[in-house]
């Protein structure tokens, strides 16, 4: 067979499978399929700090996209998930941890596919908030003399000082996990840091909120208040540190089910 014949029927073959849902029902169609969970992580972090409650969630059958959030600018940030949202045709409920809260803040607006926003331990800014202002808006964060800022051409990243890392954000984690956390950390703009938002989801979407009650990073103190304000439904971990979703990973991936069947 010639070669470009033999090319055609490989990506004939290949089409169906690439243009089809890996996440598609099958079977019992009389069953709602469940909704795709994007999991957007936060500053100091990457889509690897999901990966036990992806893992919870996929037992469950839940479909599941952590992007890597670029960390640069809270529009462009947001635009990026926003685009992440097209290309899903069904339902999807939204989570952020952190700095990722700001950005699914925004990113769900004008996606009528958006059912629910989940934070986790995330910043949910009203119209005219940054994450700073947030974090300062309680007593209690360990971050302004955690952080160290290092020049790039346009701008300044953040960073947590690696000797403070555990302290900081995951005190409740063994401290040989920690220092890999610190030492693979990827450093937020300081500019994304100090965006002011302009839209809030929270507003039309309904939420939920898993405060992390011993945080000393965002002050559970501004979780409440965030969580208060927007209606969330709430849950508390007594004693976990800014990086629930690692320590508690069933408590995040519960939320997010539960998210589901109150939004079916």
């Amino acid at each position: 067979m010639p070669r470009k014949l033999l090319l055609a029927v490989a990506l004939a073959a290949l089409v169906p499978a690439m243009t089809t849902p890996a996440f598609a029902s099958t079977g019992h169609h009389h069953h709602q399929a469940k909704p795709t969970v994007i999991l957007v992580h936060g500053a100091f972090a990457d889509a690897s700090s999901w990966t036990k409650v992806v893992a919870r969630l996929q037992t469950a059958g839940y479909p599941v996209i952590a992007p890597a959030n670029p960390l640069r600018d809270l529009k462009g940030d947001s635009d990026y998930v926003s685009s992440v949202i097209s290309t899903v045709p069904g339902p999807v409920i939204l989570v952020g941890h952190s700095y990722g809260g700001s950005v699914i803040s925004a990113a769900a607006t004008g996606h009528a596919n958006v059912k629910a926003l989940v934070y986790v331990a995330g910043y949910a800014p009203e119209a005219g908030e940054s994450a700073l202002d947030l974090t300062a808006k309680f007593p209690g964060s360990a971050l302004p003399t955690s952080l160290l800022t290092r020049d790039y051409p346009g701008g300044t990243d953040v960073y947590v000082d690696p000797a403070k890392f555990r302290a900081a954000v995951a005190a409740d984690l063994p401290a040989r996990d920690t220092a890999l956390a610190a030492a693979t950390q990827r450093p937020v703009s300081y500019a994304a840091l100090d965006a002011k938002a302009t839209t809030a989801a929270w507003q039309k979407i309904p939420s939920w909120y898993l405060v992390s009650g011993a945080d000393q990073a965002i002050p559970a103190a501004a979780q409440k208040f965030m969580a208060k304000r927007a209606g969330a439904h709430t849950t508390e971990i007594k004693g976990a540190s800014h990086l629930v979703m690692v320590s508690h990973p069933e408590a995040a991936a519960d939320l997010v089910a539960a998210a589901d069947r109150a939004t079916r």
